[in-house]
Formats: C-alpha cells, sequence, structure tokens
C-alpha cells in the first residue's frame, strides 16, 4: 500500500495543489487513511487512479466538503463507488486542450483530416468550431472567435513565446476518434460522467464542456471502438486524398504500462506519412525527452517528435520550447 499512498501524495503535490484545494485535501487524507488505501487495493490496480476514485464518489453521493464527509460516503457507498470505477474510466475529454494544441496544428496547411486517438466524445475533433482568447501576459490578448459565436464556447489559454498565433481556423475535411471505450456525446449518462470528472472548483471550465457538448450534438463526431495498437490504420486508410492526415493524442499513452509498447508506437508515428502531435506527460514517450517542466504537472507537446510546447493539462497554457 506504500505505493499506492505515495501515489496519491504525488497527485496532490504535482496536480492537485494550486489547481483545486479541495482534490490536494482529499488526495492527502487517502494516502494516510488505512481504510481508503484498503478500499482501493481491492481494484485492479488501473482503477486505483485518484480521479476515478474522486469523479465515482462524486457521481454516487455529490462532493463530499471534507475529508470526515469523504469517509462516511465511503462508508456508505462503497460498492457502488467500486462498481462505477470497474465500469468507467477517466476519459477527460476537455475540449479546451484545443487552445493548447490549434498554434501547432495552424502550421499545416489545409485541407486536414484528423483522427484523435483516446478520443472519448470526441470534443477535441471540433478546434475549427471554438473561439478562443490566448492571453500573451503583457496585458494583451490575441482572440479568435468562433465560426458561432453565440452558440461555441471561446478557450482562455495563457500562451507565451509565439511569434504569431493563428487568425483563422484551419480547414478540416475529415475527422474521426478511436477510443477503447468511446462515449456518445448524445447520451446523458456519458455526458454526465464527462462533467463529474471536471474538478469541483472549475465551475467556469464546466460550463465550457456543457456548450462543447451542446454544440457537438447537433453534429455528433464519429469515434470508433478500437485499440491504439492494432486498429489505427484501418482510421489512416480512410483519409480523404488530397488531404494532410494529422494524428494527435492528450494524456493517453500513460495508460499503455509497457514501456516498449510506447516506444513501438512512437515508432510507427515517426514512420507514418502523417503529421503526429503529441500532447503527454515528459517521459512517457520514449526518445522524446525535453526535460523537466517549468511548471509542474505540465505536457509536453511534440510535433513529429520533437518538442514545440509545454502545455497545461486541460488547455489552460501553452507555452512555446524554442
Amino acid at each position: 500500500m506504500d505505493a499506492l499512498s505515495d501515489r496519491y501524495r504525488r497527485f496532490a503535490e504535482v496536480e492537485a495543489d494550486g489547481v483545486s484545494p479541495l482534490y490536494a485535501r482529499l488526495a492527502r487524507h487517502v494516502a494516510g487513511s488505512p481504510s481508503a488505501l484498503s478500499f482501493l487495493m481491492q481494484l485492479p490496480p488501473p482503477r486505483r487512479q485518484p480521479n476515478l476514485f474522486f469523479a465515482a464518489m462524486r457521481h454516487v453521493a455529490g462532493t463530499p466538503e471534507s475529508p470526515e464527509a469523504f469517509d462516511a460516503v465511503l462508508r456508505a457507498h462503497g460498492p457502488e463507488i467500486g462498481r462505477i470505477m470497474q465500469a468507467r474510466t477517466t476519459q477527460t475529454n476537455e475540449p479546451g486542450r484545443c487552445a493548447a494544441i490549434l498554434p501547432s496544428l495552424s502550421a499545416f496547411a489545409g485541407p486536414l483530416a484528423l483522427i484523435e486517438i483516446g478520443a472519448s466524445a470526441g470534443l477535441c475533433l471540433l478546434p475549427d468550431a471554438y473561439g478562443y482568447d490566448w492571453q500573451l501576459g503583457t496585458g494583451e490578448a490575441h482572440r479568435l472567435d468562433a465560426p458561432e459565436p453565440d452558440l461555441a464556447p471561446c478557450f482562455p489559454c495563457d500562451a507565451a513565446g509565439f511569434n504569431a498565433l493563428p487568425d483563422r481556423h484551419p480547414q478540416i475535411v475529415w475527422r474521426a476518434g478511436l477510443d477503447l471505450n468511446p462515449l456518445d456525446v448524445t447520451d446523458d449518462a456519458d455526458c454526465g460522467w464527462l462533467e463529474t470528472l471536471v474538478w469541483p472548483e472549475q465551475t467556469a471550465r464546466r460550463d465550457r464542456l456543457r456548450a462543447a457538448i451542446a454544440l457537438a450534438r447537433t453534429s455528433p463526431p464519429r469515434i470508433e471502438k478500437g485499440d491504439l495498437r492494432h486498429d489505427l490504420d484501418a482510421l489512416v486508410a480512410e483519409v480523404p486524398r488530397g488531404a494532410t492526415c494529422v494524428i494527435f493524442h492528450t494524456a493517453v499513452l500513460s495508460y499503455l504500462p509497457d514501456r516498449d509498447d510506447r516506444a513501438a508506437f512512437g515508432a510507427r508515428m515517426a514512420s507514418r506519412d502523417a503529421v503526429w502531435i503529441s500532447n503527454e506527460a515528459p517521459g512517457v514517450i520514449p526518445g522524446i525527452d525535453p526535460g523537466p517542466p517549468p511548471v509542474k504537472g505540465q505536457f509536453c507537446l511534440s510535433v513529429n517528435g520533437t518538442p514545440a510546447a509545454w502545455t497545461g493539462p486541460h488547455g489552460q497554457a501553452v507555452t512555446r520550447i524554442g
């Protein structure tokens, strides 16, 4: 249980501190709670994640506002929480990540064909539908309005190091996603789970998620059920002739526990006739080593295997590398 305790303590320090005071407090509580750790040890290792545990508890009984309330909910609803943790995964379909990806995506001339690995409900397959408000840190901002600003969310993002930011949306002519467990953007239960994955204090983020879901429901993106190790080629084969294929993913490869699998995936991507945009924690992909992030918890966005930017996990920041 020591490793599990360390995992929750590390989650509090690296991911939750400064972002979600409640999750930081609860994670430290779990790290020192024999009863909570024993509950988690009954689950398979991939199901012991902090985000999954806290989301499942909130899904069952609302948000516990204190460690004492947390313990009471776990005693009263442990079996139901465990069932949800077995059935659901942390498919955080954060459309705000498009704000961090778009500066790199816009470097490639259209028409573009997008394939997202680990697409969840497909909200990140719609970067041409959203608005963006990049804050430049100098009191200035660069804004790109959505094609339908009354319907689409506008995502704020702190941006640094860029000579220019996009002034138009990319031309996307085809898009599809791949996921082991696709979520249906038209299904209320699936969308309710996505909302529960938003951290408690982030009400504005939850409002933007709801707006993105409503927009996506007008023309639901196509998501195929499949494994990135075996089923990507079939989607790539469908890319329309004349379109530039862009394959991208965020916070996906850490779910491949075998380092050799991650290395093999990176090698296959490097050999493809496609643009590859990866947005993962540093060190997850063997051969891509940007060093430690300037801000703890940041991801490294790489283009065709070359580090290009540091990004906030939810798209809240992007800083150009080099």
